[in-house]
């Protein structure tokens, strides 16, 4: 079984919250925060992954963290893995955003108003799309970020069958 760390980090500025564009191995594409997956056996905290992953990414340079304000736990047995996402928000951050992913599998990043969301994240894996829907849903700015950080929410999912496409199912 394979267990997979995943760190995102949410980003704000005057235009909204950073997402990035992802072509997957199968040539699809879909949208979510920058971040990926943290070495922690090389001895990377998750915060060190998480901003060196921003930085690949979108070219920022995020200095301070908070949270996780929410985290995401996806079990697939029946692929073999698992999966526990945590999901950060940049206190301050630098630099200019631009598409610098090493890995080739960002192709775009950009800030997107709030309201946008939704329609970006269309063709979103659940376990991506609804916890970064209800976190924006709940209270606004600073107090939103307080009140997660004090008490992250954390979802779960389950995968039946072989594909990721198909049995999602969230858990209580």
């Amino acid at each position: 079984m394979r267990a997979w760390i995943v760190a995102a980090g949410l980003i704000e500025g005057d235009e909204g919250i950073v997402l990035v564009l992802n072509r997957r191995r199968d040539g699809s594409l879909d949208w979510s925060p920058p971040g990926g997956v943290i070495e922690v056996h090389d001895g990377e905290s998750v915060t060190d992954g998480l901003t060196r992953e921003v930085q690949e990414e979108t070219g920022l340079i995020v200095d301070d963290w908070e949270g996780p304000v929410y985290a995401v736990e996806v079990t697939a047995l029946d692929l073999g893995w698992t999966l526990l996402a945590e999901t950060f928000v940049a206190r301050a951050w630098r630099g200019e955003l631009t598409v610098a992913d090493p890995d080739g599998i960002v192709v775009d990043a950009r800030f997107v108003a709030p309201e946008l969301w939704s329609d970006h994240l269309q063709g979103t894996r659940p376990w991506v799309r609804e916890p970064i829907e209800e976190w924006l849903a709940g209270p606004g700015g600073v107090e939103r970020v307080a009140m997660a950080a004090l008490a992250p929410a954390r979802f779960r999912y389950r995968i039946d069958g072989n594909a990721e496409s198909g049995g999602v199912v969230r858990l209580p």
